[in-house]
């Protein structure tokens, strides 16, 4: 399969996502659950760009290959920390919004909520929406994975 555009990226578009990211890394949550939050909801969405380019990006941050390998099924794994669980458990529930799918519950936001405060938790909810964004744009253009950003 080949990328149906060599290059869909607007520069105003470009410069206003850096500056959400920015936003969202500057909130004090932990960059590492920033990392594993973007991988597992381009995992549910079969992102393969961002999922190539989420294990690169924690790999610079120091995350290890075991928990990477894990993420997809973290609840099965002892890897994760309760506060990373609650997160990715929050990734997941706003990332599956189908049709029926009950999204954010009150007991999964409350969870994330009894680990990270306001501003941690909008930070983590902003690269959730953030990462479903680029997720659905790669899979529009055909965006193949080997690059990182």
């Amino acid at each position: 399969m080949e990328a149906r555009m060599k290059s869909p990226a607007n520069p105003d578009v470009i410069a206003a996502i850096q500056q959400l990211t920015k936003a969202v890394y500057a909130a004090g949550a932990d960059p590492l659950v920033l990392e594993l939050v973007h991988l597992r909801a381009s995992q549910i969405n079969g992102c393969a760009p961002c999922v190539f380019a989420g294990v690169a990006s924690a790999k610079k941050r120091g995350e290890t290959d075991e928990r990477l390998h894990n993420v997809v099924a973290w609840r099965e794994t002892p890897f994760f920390t309760e506060a990373e669980r609650a997160a990715l458990a929050l990734a997941e529930a706003a990332t599956r919004i189908q049709d029926g799918a009950p999204g954010v519950t009150d007991e999964i936001w409350d969870a994330a909520a009894t680990h990270f405060d306001e501003k941690q938790m909008s930070a983590i909810t902003l690269n959730i929406a953030i990462t479903n964004f680029f997720n659905r744009i790669n899979h529009t253009v055909r965006e193949q994975a080997g690059k990182t950003w």
